[in-house]
């Protein structure tokens, strides 16, 4: 398994976590465009999300945030992230100078990535038109019938950068993206995940990223963290797409020397300057034959050892992230 853990730096700023109402600093806070913004209210007695977030609004100058991540905001189990959508989508215009958002900074020890309760995260994306990074994490499984992740296809000219961490993406997510209009967007990274967990995406929902048409811009794609890795392997493989990037990853999920093979024989890929396939279960002689095609300091991948894996037997395999 892939460990996920809280960033050091988010946005090319250090990450500080601002200590709530009761705690005591000897030291001033540092100047609010220097560090990225840290929130998380879980575990701080009864200190709700929302008296945490006025404490941010009355003690940083949020007029000079560039970069904001929200961690733990619950205070009972599965407490939806509804409420944290709204006070962000509420108070814009405190942020006039917000680059960077991450939703759902959350590790392991805090909250399985299954039991993150999400909510439709489109307000927050339309209100902050001069975002140019946006992390998401959380999974797509609802919980008891329950709201989880959602996305309406959106309109955002300043999106460079969008990357939804999860162990099941929902395909409304994958069509939203496929549908919305992001001219600007260079990055895009998906971890569909599994079905067990809401990760129900096809190959037919791609299409729309594949084609190319829809990202104009883009220069990175990671389609990772996949059960059906070797089917995206086949679609990629002759995707209009990859003309336009300079980098790919098919890394995290199952693929095996079928979506190897299906590189092998597809389009060019030797403009690639890094094709990342860590975390797979291809033979070392097909491993070898893509290192010899495009350069081996430009494949990054080794083959994923799993203890009792039969490489005959494709239901074995496991994807990096999951629960």
């Amino acid at each position: 398994m892939t460990d996920i853990e809280h960033p050091e730096t988010f946005h090319g700023l250090s990450v500080l976590t601002l200590p709530g109402p009761d705690q005591s600093r000897t030291d001033p806070l540092p100047a609010a465009d220097s560090v990225a913004w840290r929130l998380e209210s879980a575990w701080q007695g009864d200190l709700t999300f929302a008296a945490l977030w006025q404490h941010f609004l009355d003690t940083v100058d949020t007029s000079r945030v560039r970069a904001l991540l929200i961690g733990p905001w619950w205070q009972e189990e599965y407490e939806s992230f509804a409420p944290v959508v709204e006070l962000l989508a509420g108070h814009t215009d405190r942020f006039p100078a917000l680059k960077a958002l991450f939703l759902a900074d959350v590790v392991s020890e805090e909250c399985e990535l299954s039991w993150l309760e999400m909510s439709d995260i489109t307000p927050v994306i339309e209100a902050f038109g001069q975002l140019e990074e946006l992390t998401v994490r959380g999974c797509g499984e609802p919980i008891d019938g329950k709201e989880t992740l959602g996305l309406r296809p959106v309109r955002h000219k300043a999106l460079k950068s969008l990357r939804f961490e999860s162990g099941g993406l929902p395909s409304g997510i994958v069509r939203a993206i496929g549908a919305s209009e992001l001219p600007s967007l260079e990055h895009l990274e998906l971890w569909l995940g599994v079905t067990e967990y809401g990760g129900d995406a096809t190959v037919e929902d791609l299409a729309p990223l594949l084609s190319g048409a829809a990202l104009p811009a883009l220069r990175h794609l990671g389609l990772q963290n996949s059960e059906i890795q070797d089917e995206i392997a086949a679609a990629v493989a002759s995707a209009p797409v990859v003309a336009q990037l300079e980098s790919l990853s098919l890394a995290m999920g199952t693929l095996g020397d079928e979506g190897a093979g299906s590189l092998l024989a597809g389009q060019p890929l030797t403009h690639l300057t890094s094709l990342d396939l860590h975390h797979h279960y291809i033979s070392d002689a097909l491993v070898d034959r893509l290192r010899n095609l495009i350069g081996s300091d430009r494949v990054n991948g080794e083959i994923y050892e799993v203890e009792y894996w039969d490489p005959e037997e494709d239901d074995d395999r496991y994807v990096a992230v999951a629960e």
